[in-house]
């Protein structure tokens, strides 16, 4: 299992998206985090089609934090059941995976 996972989510707003992001990485959650957008965003919501803009937030962690990262967007995040995803992050720089465990530990 991969060490470090990128996290991302997406908010209506960009003042949305920029709080989860300080909140995250000012708690040592994540060691950063990129604000995207506005995206468009095609998807099936309660069974119905729909197109929307959105701010995608992309967060680093490792896979040990991810757990209490999930859970504090899950907590902050305006939506009900926001989409929360991570994926491994299989390589990197050992400089920028150094700093990732470095900026989330306690």
């Amino acid at each position: 299992m991969a060490d470090h996972v990128q996290v991302s989510t997406a908010t209506e707003t960009r003042e949305q998206a920029e709080s989860l992001a300080r909140s995250a990485v000012r708690g040592r959650l994540a060691a950063g985090a990129q604000i995207i957008g506005p995206v468009t965003s095609v998807f099936w919501h309660n069974g119905e089609f729909g197109t929307s803009e959105e701010y995608q937030l992309l967060l680093k962690t490792t896979t040990a934090r991810y757990p209490e990262l999930e859970s504090h967007l899950l907590e902050h995040h305006p939506w009900q059941n926001p989409e929360l995803c991570a994926v491994p992050i299989v390589a990197g720089a050992a400089a920028c995976l150094d700093w990732i465990e470095n900026s989330t530990s306690d």
